[in-house]
């Protein structure tokens, strides 16, 4: 059974993400018929490369703290306490995580660059430092603690922390000894997630970090698309490859040292209004957080798109609607991205939910070393860099049976690469946290794995899947790094459009790249306020 259900994940990744990977590799390691393995102690042994391998380790490492540090009030907040404007917010919350990288860059510069809010109210500058960088990968990353600790936080029971008070045990021993415990896979698939995300950054730190930082991404593209130096970037690539492979093992390991079986509950029932001074200003600390951090950047987006040399106006929407007769970056209105970005994206989510779940469930129960590599396996396209997998496609998928260089399609496949991470890492901890008692109380009684799965699992994690299929969604909108070398010209997505106006000069193709931006952002909050809809309706409805 567990084989089985494997069998179609194996596929999918050895077919759309080792193959791409292993042959651009491949080919930038050989040379006249040779190898040129002899290159990687050359590479490595270089000081400007081992300063950007530091770089990007330790950057990753005080962004994933500094994520968690901020966003674990959140995922209380949010799974705890009900007030005004929460399912708005939350849906909010994750429109930063999809904004091109490129956008985010330039309105972290409006804001700690010159001239920019810090500037011109205390005349500070943080671009071109670290903070810029640390500050603008929280704004990216604190939707994915808050949204996949807190799915699992809303569902613990909060009695097993009341009868811990009964006892004797204070507030703080209370949540340390029963719920920090229970979170933690949470906790540490979230922490995964963030790292994996800030070890390969690349707009960011390639926009606010200046000549004087560049991590392993940023080098790779530079090596590959500046310098024309494949075997270089070959080499980055796989020690990249390694750093991730070496992080999805430790993550394995201490995760599986803390699965437990947890009682979950409907979460509409363990969330309240808050009670006493305390408790209200935790909510006010966690909502000023959220405007200062997370509203603000995407404030100054709007603003700039609305912007023009007249004052304030439409003019940047309406020019989206046109084409730019006079040597434009486009073949087709740059407004008709936003359905392509909307039918790449359904697909996208559609096929990173069916591979997803099944090695979710796949997954669900202890196994020994080959399922446990294949759960490190699945992890790697959030660690490998996009440029590989982009040009990686280009070169493989070119020829029968796989000959998909020029059909649509391709782009779903990218996205849907990057989506199944998120669907596991978000199913996992819940599938894992059901009784095994009560599965095998349904087989007992008759019931074929299938139906234990529809009876006893689905209702179970259908909250989870919900949540899971917005993450998939989120990042199929903004992923940008594969994309941007496999989609048609005729038929651009959003982020692929927003770059191409930011890459011209003029204030025109500035103005269209904000309202994009500010599009993209209203389809993004659009989707997951539905969803969260959707989600409230079939928790109320009985399911667990």
């Amino acid at each position: 059974m567990r084989l089985g259900l494997m069998a179609v994940p194996a596929v999918f990744f050895a077919v759309f993400f080792a193959y791409p990977v292993v042959s651009i590799v491949g080919r930038g390691l050989e040379t006249g018929g040779g190898s040129r393995f002899g290159r990687i102690g050359e590479v490595l042994g270089r000081a400007d490369i081992q300063g950007v391998l530091w770089f990007t380790t330790w950057q990753a490492l005080a962004s994933t703290v500094l994520t968690l540090l901020i966003a674990l009030p959140g995922a209380y907040v949010f799974a705890r306490y009900e007030f005004p404007g929460k399912k708005l917010l939350r849906a909010a919350l994750t429109v930063p995580f999809v904004l091109p990288t490129v956008v985010v860059g330039t309105a972290f510069l409006a804001l700690l660059g010159r001239g920019g809010l810090l500037d011109d109210l205390w005349g500070v500058r943080l671009d071109t430092t670290v903070w810029a960088i640390l500050l603008a990968h929280v704004f990216f990353n604190y939707a994915v603690v808050v949204r996949t600790v807190g799915g699992l936080w809303s569902q613990l029971d909060p009695r097993q922390e009341e009868a811990a008070r009964v006892l004797g045990a204070g507030r703080f021993t209370a949540w340390r000894k029963v719920i920090l415990p229970a979170l933690a896979p949470s906790v540490a698939a979230a922490a995964l997630m963030v790292f994996l995300f800030t070890f390969t950054s690349f707009g960011v730190v390639q926009i606010l970090g200046g000549p004087s930082y560049a991590t392993l991404e940023v080098e790779i593209y530079r090596q590959t698309a500046q310098l024309l130096d494949l075997p270089t970037a070959a080499v980055l690539t796989m020690v990249q490859f390694a750093a991730v492979g070496g992080v999805l093992a430790v993550h394995a390991w201490t995760v599986r040292r803390r699965e437990t079986a947890l009682r979950l509950v409907d979460p509409a029932g363990t969330s309240r209004r808050p009670r006493g001074g305390r408790q209200w200003a935790l909510l006010g600390a966690v909502l000023g957080t959220i405007a200062l951090l997370l509203l603000v950047p995407l404030g100054v987006l709007a603003e700039r798109s609305l912007s023009t040399s007249g004052g304030y106006g439409f003019d940047h929407y309406r020019a989206l609607a046109t084409i730019d007769e006079g040597g434009g970056v486009f073949l087709v209105p740059p407004l008709d991205a936003v359905g392509n970005s909307l039918r790449y994206a359904l697909v996208a989510t559609l096929i990173a939910l069916v591979v997803g779940g099944l090695a979710a469930a796949a997954l669900t129960r202890r196994a020994g070393r080959l399922v446990r590599g294949f759960d490190a396996l699945l992890m790697l396209p959030l660690g490998v860099s996009a440029v590989t997998v982009g040009f990686g496609f280009l070169i493989t998928l070119d020829k029968p049976p796989l000959d998909l260089r020029s059909s649509w399609i391709l782009v779903p496949l990218a996205q849907a690469l990057v989506g199944v991470p998120f669907v596991i890492r978000t199913m996992l901890p819940v599938l894992r946290a059901v009784d095994g008692r009560l599965r095998e109380a349904a087989a007992v009684l008759g019931a074929s794995p299938l139906r234990v799965w529809r009876e006893v699992d689905l209702p179970l994690v259908r909250r989870a899947l919900l949540i899971a299929a917005g993450f998939a969604f989120a990042v199929s909108l903004g992923e940008f790094g594969a994309t941007v070398f496999i989609a048609r010209p005729d038929h651009p997505t959003l982020p692929v459009a927003v770059a191409r106006l930011l890459g011209r000069p003029g204030e025109l193709n500035y103005g269209q790249a904000m309202a994009l931006s500010t599009i993209l952002m209203a389809v993004c909050a659009g989707a997951l306020l539905l969803l969260e809809r959707v989600r409230v309706r079939t928790t109320s409805a009985g399911e667990f």
